[in-house]
């Protein structure tokens, strides 16, 4: 007699009828946020130069030399100096003048340069691996017309950037899938290996993320470079890039893919046929010792290749890991050689998280039963996953944020605050998640009493039977010996009884809200990623504050005198502290100046010479140099301060900590 099969609900005929709007849905999320990502702001910044940007010089520098936030790659063409002719005028070689902390580049100038506006170009490839570029002027004598042109596309911008960006996001979440499934398989489903669905998810993710690599490190050449999809292809290019720290870690990158592909043979090859076979399911009392003594040996050979298949999966994977850790942003800035390793554990913990949570999801969805022990055993998994990330994210957030104000006031860390909201939001879709896990488990108890090798096939699939009579394709049967018709009607019997046994599956209405559950948590998980994705490209809070000053303007407020303060650091010895300005009243005339140095920890900071002077750009009005006396230990004044015009006034102050360390910090005041 043919059972039945019990008929699907309507919530569940209704889910499925979402499901399509919902890809649209993080389709059209995935484009805005690829849209939001280009161009990309890169990691390293220009801090300060020499002469700064629209200063009035008597006369001509011996050389021009910039400062950067953090490590950049540069050469001799990557500091260009042009007369108001378009002219360059600079030696074309580049000096090291980098000290400590203190990251500064310069070239020389050629002697017996006349007045005029000069231009300055430049352009390096941060110690993050982002191109970054810009470009300003200052005069000599006085201000004059230019001819100089400046290229209107930034380094990191244009159609190969896009592409470039692309192949980043699909890394990432090759990256994700690949290392996170096999992980699920391994620690939560070993019968998944021998799961058609699985091997090719875990297969597809890792042509991904070869693919992808593999465009990366073509395209490397012209994204850093000329702009052009044809440079792609340029061999001294290519030879160039892989002698960077960005080509050595995607070759890298591209070796361990290899031995992944061995891993990926094995665990789907010799460890999956163990998971098919079967037993063999002999009988008789004078087998039972042998067949005993054959399971014995079976379960430590699957032992130690489970174990084997760990510790290999482990290694490459943090390998894979640690290729963008020593090529982004872990490896520069401050306590790299303990970001580093944080940064991996924090790429292994996602990619374990929504990894496994993408293979769960098409478990769910593709196979016909899954334990649920494996499925409790992933909520187990992907709660150390999650503190996993809670701690290491803590450390990244403070080491690239470093202050509350660049939290808020940065775009980093506005797309920070953005990214764990999403991890709080997926971290509620996951208690339901558990909440249904648990009404699973407890239905397994009711039904089968024993149950922790009882799977949820079994007991949805078993009443499914169909009878010989309605679907074996016998000669007998038939009537016929046509090999083509029994042929024929053994593929309808199959799809008739995959049929049966999807349908039953669809009827639990555990089983349909966890799989409900799991699809919300992996839509917002798939944004959640494309947010991460868009932080490793995104200037950190802290190299953004270092800005500060470049393009920023403090507003004078009526009959209150203008406050700033500003961060320096000379890379000398005591060379970081931070000097507070106040000019009183802070409006057109005349004015009275005060500034206090002070060290880190806010004591009087007494230095050897400290010299401010006012610009209006707008009006091509200074440097009016200002050299305020010293009033005692860190405080400096100066009464009669002259600013003739309302506007944007550039104050610039330049900090002297010994003979040799100086530099030079800026803020725009408005001054109406």
């Amino acid at each position: 007699m043919t059972a039945t099969a019990p008929t699907p609900s309507t919530a569940r005929v209704r889910a499925t009828a979402l499901l399509p709007r919902l890809t649209l849905v993080l389709a059209a999320l995935l484009a805005a946020f690829f849209a939001a990502a280009a161009p990309a702001s890169a990691h390293a910044a220009l801090t300060a130069s020499d002469p700064t940007d629209g200063a009035v010089v008597a006369t001509a520098p011996a050389q021009i030399t910039l400062s950067f936030s953090e490590g950049v790659a540069m050469n001799g063409d990557s500091i260009r100096v042009l007369d108001p002719r378009g002219k360059r005028v600079d030696t074309g070689e580049l000096r090291d003048l980098c000290s400590g902390s203190i990251i500064r580049y310069g070239t020389a100038l050629r002697p017996g340069q006349p007045d005029g506006t000069y231009t300055v170009a430049w352009q390096a490839i941060s110690a993050d691996s982002h191109p970054i570029s810009g470009a300003f002027t200052f005069s000599i004598g006085a201000p004059s017309e230019t001819a100089v042109s400046l290229p209107s596309r930034a380094a990191g911008d244009g159609p190969v950037a896009v592409a470039y960006g692309i192949a980043r996001y699909v890394a990432y979440a090759g990256f994700a899938v690949l290392v996170g499934a096999a992980a699920f398989i391994l620690l939560c489903w070993r019968r998944g290996a021998a799961q058609r669905p699985m091997q090719k998810l875990v297969v597809r993710a890792w042509v991904a993320l070869t693919v992808a690599t593999l465009v990366m490190l073509l395209l490397r050449n012209p994204y850093t470079g000329s702009g052009n999809f044809a440079d792609a292809f340029d061999l001294a290019g290519l030879k160039a890039v892989l002698e960077t720290k960005s080509g050595a870690s995607l070759v890298s990158r591209l070796l361990l893919l290899g031995a992944a592909a061995l891993f990926i043979t094995v665990l789907f090859g010799s460890y999956a046929r163990r998971h098919t076979s079967g037993g063999s399911g002999d009988s008789g009392d004078s087998g039972t010792s042998e067949a005993s003594e054959a399971s014995e040996e079976d379960a430590k050979g699957e032992s130690d290749l489970v174990f084997g298949l760990g510790i290999g999966g482990t290694v490459v994977a943090g390998g894979i890991a640690a290729t963008w850790a020593l090529s982004e942003h872990a490896s520069t800035g401050i306590q790299p050689a303990l970001a580093m390793p944080v940064d991996i554990l924090h790429l292994l913990a996602v990619a374990v998280w929504l990894g496994g949570l993408t293979a769960l999801l098409v478990a769910l969805h593709k196979v016909p039963g899954i334990e649920r022990t494996a499925i409790r055993r992933f909520s187990t998994v992907a709660f150390t996953s999650v503190v996993v990330l809670a701690c290491t994210g803590t450390y990244q957030a403070w080491r690239q944020v470093g202050s509350w104000s660049a939290l808020t006031g940065t775009d980093y860390g506005r797309l920070l605050l953005v990214k764990i909201g999403l991890v709080a939001v997926i971290v509620a879709i996951a208690y339901t998640s558990r909440k249904w896990t648990s009404r699973l488990a407890g239905a397994r108890d009711e039904t089968t009493g024993e149950g922790e090798r009882t799977s949820v096939v079994s007991r949805e699939t078993s009443p499914v039977t169909v009878t010989p009579a309605s679907t074996t394709a016998t000669d007998t049967d038939t009537g016929t010996s046509d090999p083509r018709r029994a042929a024929q009607l053994a593929r309808q019997s199959a799809a008739r009884r995959t049929a049966q046994e999807k349908q039953a599956r669809d009827a639990d209405p555990d089983r349909a809200g966890l799989r409900r559950s799991v699809l919300a948590e992996a839509g917002v998980a798939v944004v959640l990623l494309a947010v991460t994705t868009i932080l490793t490209s995104t200037e950190p809070g802290r190299a953004a504050e270092l800005e500060v000053g470049r393009g920023s303007t403090a507003t004078a407020v009526p009959d209150r005198a203008v406050k700033v303060t500003l961060p320096f650091d000379t890379g000398g010895q005591n060379g970081k502290g931070s000097v507070r300005l106040q000019l009183d009243p802070g409006r057109v005339g005349a004015n009275t100046l005060h500034v206090w140095a002070e060290t880190p920890d806010g004591k009087p900071l007494d230095l050897p010479e400290l010299k401010v002077s006012f610009t209006l750009e707008a009006k091509q009005i200074g440097p009016l140099p200002v050299l305020p006396e010293r009033a005692a230990p860190g405080h400096w004044s100066a009464s009669g301060v002259q600013l003739p015009l309302t506007g944007d006034w550039r104050i610039d102050v330049t900090i002297r900590t010994s003979d040799i360390d100086q530099t030079t910090v800026q803020k725009n005041v408005k001054i109406g």
